[in-house]
């Protein structure tokens, strides 16, 4: 059901990154009532600038590294739910794109994401009185069309997507809806060079970008028009300036 982001409070992991801090741009200009950016990267700088983007949103930059124990985020997220009492949005938008760095790409591209979601459902699941809440994770198009010469990243994004898959089946039970935003070829400094696995193929790069490419700029128009839209279970395809949602073309019931 679409929504309006108009004085909604919204947590956005990794809000600094290349297409992060275009969409923070984007949702700032929504009239939210709180833009909480959690990132490794601490640059006063770009937060003065986002917050004069739109004097009427509290912009807020907290420290967070997505890889600590679980525990630490349960702290860090009631000391936001504390202070601004409702959370209506979380984004997950943490990721590296380096297949020589096998854990850390796991832990970031897919742990990460999965206990800051776990995290979060303390204060939402409607079992425990939570209000429910809405989830955007950021994958990938890899998370459905492979670079196989980066099968550990791929990999990552594929996991991202069927977790989030699974979140909005469980809507029903915890109250909380969950959909991806899956990125083309976008232009940002993660894809100007990195490491293929095993080096199969150290042109990676260059390869990739031989193909047709887009701004983070209108990848970010379009990021924030699927979080408009608020389709529980959205596979949202962001590709050359377009939003696509992809239907998944076989289904299979576990028959749980």
């Amino acid at each position: 059901m679409p929504i309006s982001l108009t004085n909604k409070n919204v947590i956005f992991v990794a809000g600094l990154g290349g297409i992060g801090l275009d969409t923070s741009k984007e949702l700032l200009k929504r009239d939210l009532k709180n833009l909480v950016i959690l990132d490794r990267i601490n640059n006063p700088a770009v937060i003065t600038e986002l917050q004069k983007i739109n004097p009427k949103v509290t912009v807020t930059f907290i420290p967070y590294d997505v890889t600590v124990p679980i525990a630490e985020t349960k702290k860090l997220l009631k000391t936001i739910f504390d202070k601004l009492k409702t959370v209506d949005i979380l984004i997950n938008g943490a990721g590296i794109l380096d297949d020589h760095k096998i854990e850390a790409t796991i832990a970031v591209n897919y742990t990460g994401l999965v206990n800051t979601t776990t995290a979060i459902l303390d204060f939402w699941d409607i079992r425990k009185g939570g209000p429910g809440g809405i989830i955007c994770n950021i994958g990938s198009v890899t998370g459905f069309n492979a670079i196989y010469q980066v099968p550990v990243y791929s990999g990552t994004k594929a996991a991202v997507v069927n977790f989030t898959s699974s979140l909005a089946k469980l809507a029903p039970i915890t109250g909380v809806t969950a959909y991806t935003v899956n990125p083309g070829i976008t232009r940002t400094t993660l894809v100007h060079k990195f490491n293929s696995w095993l080096d199969v193929e150290p042109k990676v790069a260059e390869k990739l970008l031989e193909h047709p490419t887009q701004t983070t700029q209108e990848c970010a128009t379009n990021f924030v028009k699927a979080i408009e839209l608020n389709k529980n279970g959205g596979l949202w395809f962001l590709d050359k300036g377009t939003l696509e949602d992809i239907e998944w073309t076989k289904h299979w019931d576990s028959g749980i």
